[in-house]
């Protein structure tokens, strides 16, 4: 994980925005939310404090789903 940046930086996430990575976002309460770079940067409604810092994380890797199951036969 990458340190720490000031979130006064945010704008800059577009020069640092690369495949594979997100960011992490701290806000002063220390919620933590995890998105791609977006200016501005849209927080979550019960977010009350502002966000203070972020840092370049690995983006997790995608989950996949079970199959579908098979269908139930019908008797017509």
């Amino acid at each position: 994980m990458g340190e720490w940046i000031d979130f006064d930086r945010w704008h800059e996430c577009v020069e640092m925005e690369r495949p594979g990575i997100i960011f992490e976002v701290s806000n002063q309460a220390d919620l933590r939310l995890f998105t791609r770079c977006v200016v501005p940067l849209e927080v979550p409604f019960d977010w009350e404090s502002r966000p203070v810092r972020f840092r370049v994380v690995p983006a997790p890797l995608p989950r996949r789903s079970d199959p579908l199951p098979e269908p139930n036969s019908r008797a017509d």
